[in-house]
């Protein structure tokens, strides 16, 4: 994988014809699979049998992130699954770093996220429990909103611990990222960037590639 890792969300692509979409992704680092649940968000999108699925035939690992309530019972389970990363919410879950341990202790890399209200210092001291940190730069639930430049200071807290205390973490924006936003976060000190609407409304090896040269541009 490259330091400059685009995640392609797959909730902006063909539904119908999920397999296709998928292979069109192949070039980026990994496929992005948003759960959501009604309930923790107003949006259902899907579960752990099409996850399951995805798994199986997607030819770039999985970076599941779950918008869902009651993390600590449901999380484990995706990273059973075989996905690669698997992120849940700090506001979804009791104890967030005993889900984290027991993400790894399934063999997924953990991520917690964090929504736009919700503030990081409480979550700075605890960097090494987790592989990800995922900076929400919109109010989760819902694709094509727009990009909030007022989260890059809490992204660059997270960016400064982990340059102070050598911590190997990655630092992941998740909404409204395009080519015109992406140098944004990556000048705050993010290295991964999912990408909906930016990576399907156009050709998706082509936007991937667009996208990467951006990041890499403005990387910190």
């Amino acid at each position: 994988m490259t330091e400059q890792r685009i995640n392609p969300s797959i909730l902006s692509a063909d539904f119908v014809n999920l397999q296709s979409e998928l292979e069109a992704i192949r070039t980026a680092d990994l496929v992005h699979v948003d759960v959501m649940d009604n309930h923790f968000v107003p949006n259902l999108t899907m579960g752990p049998p099409i996850v399951e699925r995805i798994q199986a035939v997607s030819p770039v690992p999985l970076d599941v992130h779950l918008m869902i309530a009651d993390a600590d019972r449901w999380a484990p389970g995706y990273a059973e699954l075989g996905a690669y990363s698997v992120t849940f919410h700090a506001e979804a879950a009791a104890d967030p770093v005993a889900v984290a341990r027991a993400l790894r202790e399934r063999g997924a890399r953990a991520g917690i996220a964090l929504k736009p209200g919700t503030a990081a210092e409480p979550y700075l001291d605890l960097l090494p429990e987790f592989d990800q940190v995922l900076v929400m730069t919109v109010e989760p639930g819902f694709g094509g909103q727009a990009f909030m430049p007022d989260m890059m200071p809490k992204l660059r807290r997270f960016a400064e611990a982990r340059a102070r205390h050598g911590f190997d973490v990655w630092l992941q924006v998740d909404g409204g990222i395009t080519a015109d936003t992406i140098g944004i976060a990556a000048e705050a000190g993010a290295d991964t960037f999912v990408a909906g609407s930016a990576v399907y409304s156009g050709v998706p090896e082509d936007r991937i590639a667009d996208l990467r040269r951006a990041a890499a541009a403005h990387a910190h």
